[in-house]
C-alpha cells in the first residue's frame, strides 16, 4: 500500500514538473520574439480593423505589407463604403494615397517608427519589449500581453492588449483601449505570411497609385459637390462654435467653422470635384497621424485629412497636437436641429 502511494506521489511530481517545464514565461516569450524579429525578411498580412465610434462602428478590411528594413505598404479599405487610402514607405519617403481623389501626399518622416501601430507586427514586438510594466497571461491557443501605447494622443488610448498565437508567434487579435479599458480599436489577424517574397515594384508610389485607380467603383461625372457639415463631439472647456460660414467655390463648396475661446481654432471643410492627379505628390510639412477613422498629416499648428471624398483641415495657435488630434479624430456629429 505504501509502495502504491509512493508511486502515485512520484508520478504526479513528475507530471507537475513536466508542466512547469513546457509554460514559457513572459521573458522566455519576449526573447523569442525578439529572435523572431531579428530573422524577419518582410511578411504580408491580411486583417479586420474595427473602430467603435461612439454608438457606431466601422470596419475596414487592411492589407499589410512589409519588407526589411524600411519598407512599407498598408492599404486600408472600408469595407461598407468602399473607399481606400493607402500609406507607402520606400526609398523616396512616406507616401499617403487616397486614389478616389486623386491625391497623393509625400512626407519626410520616420513613420511608422513614431508612434505604435496596432496592424504592424513589429511595432507590437516594440511596444512589448519596451513596457517593462507589461502584464502577461496565457490562454489554451495564446500569448497575452497588456502594454502602453505610443500613440501621439496617448492619453485617449493608453492602453493595448496583443494576443499572439503560440504555435508561431503570429499576430491573432490586437485591442487598443481607452483608460477605462474598453476596446475602441479591434485589429484581428486573419491571413499572416512570414518571409514572403516581393517583386520590384510592388512599393512603387506611382504603380500603386494607378493600381488602386483601375480597382475603384465606377461614379457618376461631375461628382456630387454637396455633404454633410460635420461637428467635433469632443468638448473642449470655454471654447464655442462662433461663426459658420460657408463659400462657394468654382469645382465645389468650403465651409469654415471658427470656434472661439481659450481653446480658439478654426475647422475647415471642403468638396470639390476630383481632378487629374498631379504626377508628383504633394510634400506635407509635418507628420503623419492615424485618426482612426482616416490617415491625417499634423504640424505645429495644423492638422489635414481627407475622408467620405471630403477635406478637412484644422489651424490653431492654441492647440497643442494632441489636441488637435483629439478635435480631429471627433469630427462626426452633424448639428442638433
Amino acid at each position: 500500500m505504501r509502495k502504491k502511494l509512493l508511486l502515485l506521489i512520484t508520478g504526479l511530481m513528475v507530471i507537475f514538473v513536466l508542466a512547469a517545464c513546457g509554460s514559457k514565461s513572459q521573458g522566455d516569450v519576449v526573447k523569442e520574439l525578439t529572435g523572431k524579429l531579428d530573422d524577419l525578411s518582410g511578411y504580408k498580412v491580411n486583417a479586420k480593423m474595427t473602430l467603435k465610434m461612439g454608438s457606431d462602428s466601422q470596419i475596414y478590411k487592411v492589407e499589410i505589407w512589409h519588407k526589411d528594413p524600411t519598407f512599407y505598404r498598408v492599404n486600408l479599405k472600408n469595407a461598407q463604403k468602399d473607399q481606400s487610402q493607402m500609406i507607402l514607405r520606400n526609398n523616396e519617403g512616406v507616401f499617403v494615397l487616397t486614389p478616389a481623389l486623386n491625391k497623393s501626399f509625400r512626407f519626410q518622416s520616420d513613420w511608422p517608427q513614431n508612434s505604435s501601430q496596432a496592424y504592424l507586427y513589429e511595432s507590437l514586438i516594440k511596444d512589448i519589449v519596451a513596457d517593462k510594466s507589461a502584464k502577461f497571461s496565457t490562454t489554451k491557443e495564446y500569448y497575452v500581453f497588456e502594454t502602453k501605447t505610443r500613440y501621439q494622443n496617448n492619453t485617449m488610448l493608453p492602453f493595448q492588449e496583443i494576443m499572439l498565437n503560440k504555435s508561431d508567434l503570429s499576430p491573432a487579435v490586437v485591442k487598443v483601449m481607452d483608460p477605462d479599458r474598453n476596446a475602441l480599436v479591434t485589429v484581428e489577424f486573419s491571413k499572416v505570411k512570414f518571409n514572403a517574397s516581393f517583386d520590384k515594384d510592388d512599393f512603387d508610389m506611382k504603380k500603386n497609385m494607378t493600381r488602386a485607380q483601375l480597382n475603384l467603383p465606377a461614379m457618376a461625372d461631375g461628382g456630387d459637390k454637396a455633404f454633410t457639415v460635420l461637428y467635433p463631439t469632443t468638448e473642449l472647456k470655454g471654447t464655442k462654435l462662433i461663426e459658420e460660414k460657408e463659400v462657394a467655390l468654382e469645382d465645389g463648396k468650403r465651409v469654415v467653422l471658427t470656434y472661439d475661446g481659450k481653446k480658439s481654432f478654426t475647422l475647415v471643410q471642403e468638396k470639390v470635384t476630383a481632378k487629374t492627379a498631379s504626377a508628383n505628390p504633394t510634400y506635407i510639412e509635418g507628420d503623419i497621424v492615424d485618426l482612426g477613422m482616416t490617415i491625417g498629416a499634423v504640424s505645429e499648428h495644423s492638422l489635414s485629412w481627407s475622408h467620405n471624398g471630403v477635406d478637412y483641415m484644422i489651424a490653431s495657435k492654441n492647440l497643442t497636437k494632441e489636441e488637435m488630434i483629439e478635435v480631429a479624430a471627433s469630427v462626426q456629429g452633424e448639428a442638433v436641429k
